[in-house]
């Protein structure tokens, strides 16, 4: 089988920096690469954009970072409204916009399900990251996006399609809008920072008068009597259970600290994260 290129961007290790999106303007603003894309317009495109989403409330919030780009589809949406060529999946798995015959479709612009696809409104054509194929194909083994990434937010691999599927599977692996059954080979690892929300707390208990932090208490959600998540509370007392389903409903949260300690209450998950706030452990009877 013939190895493509794939793309894994960890959620969990951008901090926003940006230097992926400045290192594509750096690369096109100005640049014009035949047969690949012609330059950038200096404003209002981003080959790369970074997406942010803020979970949780006062004490436990969150922020994380997604870089989003042309996904690469082996079933792209935009080369089926693509006329005359304009746009080719190569045999690296790589997509491209031709720059000359892509004039005036603006049509590829509004079919991309990732909002991707920039239209350039000088040139009248839609464009979109390439990938960087024109440093790969002088023998670079690596695009700008992470040649420039001081995180480690991204790594390419160049492999036969089982075989990625086979390390997506391993390190579980999630694409944007799976629905859209596009097929990207752009892959995210820890989309739930993204997509997901969480159930956090403080659990504290009385010993001889004395309140102190629960730490090492055992944590159980429940969601219509089966288990939808444990863990432990920390040296603080602090606990937090996540990959729940935004507005999914009643929840039973179960507490115990042995010998004798514990609590259950229920929540509802609306529309974020909740924090429960501190906790007291009961004495049980």
């Amino acid at each position: 089988m013939t190895n493509k290129w794939n793309l894994i961007v960890d959620v969990a290790r951008c901090d926003n920096c940006r230097n992926c999106f400045l290192a594509t303007k750096d690369e096109h603003i100005g640049n014009d690469f035949p047969g690949y894309a012609a330059s950038q317009p200096e404003r209002t495109h981003s080959w790369v954009d970074i997406k942010t989403k803020e979970r949780g409330s006062w004490p436990i919030v969150e922020a994380h970072f997604m870089p989003v780009m042309c996904n690469h589809c082996d079933d792209a949406p935009c080369m089926k409204v693509a006329k005359d060529g304009a746009i080719t999946k190569r045999a690296d798995g790589i997509v491209i916009i031709d720059p000359v015959k892509s004039k005036g479709q603006k049509a590829i612009v509004d079919a991309c399900p990732y909002g991707a696809v920039y239209w350039n409104e000088e040139k009248q054509i839609p464009q979109a990251w390439i990938f960087d194929a024109h440093l790969l194909d002088q023998g670079w083994t690596k695009p700008r996006v992470e040649q420039s990434c001081p995180t480690s937010v991204f790594r390419t691999l160049k492999v036969t399609d089982d075989e990625m599927r086979q390390i997506a599977k391993q390190e579980s692996l999630d694409v944007l809008l799976p629905e859209q059954n596009s097929k990207p080979r752009v892959y995210y690892k820890n989309l739930h920072l993204m997509t997901s929300c969480f159930v956090s707390g403080s659990v504290v208990v009385h010993v001889k008068g004395v309140e102190e932090c629960a730490a090492n208490a055992d944590v159980v959600l429940k969601r219509n009597g089966a288990e939808a998540g444990r863990t432990t509370t920390d040296v603080f007392g602090e606990f937090k259970i996540d990959k729940l389903e935004p507005r999914s409903g009643r929840y039973e949260l179960q507490v115990g600290l042995e010998p004798a300690h514990s609590l259950s209450l229920t929540l509802d998950l609306v529309d974020d994260s909740l924090n429960l706030g501190v906790m007291t452990l009961n004495a049980k009877a």
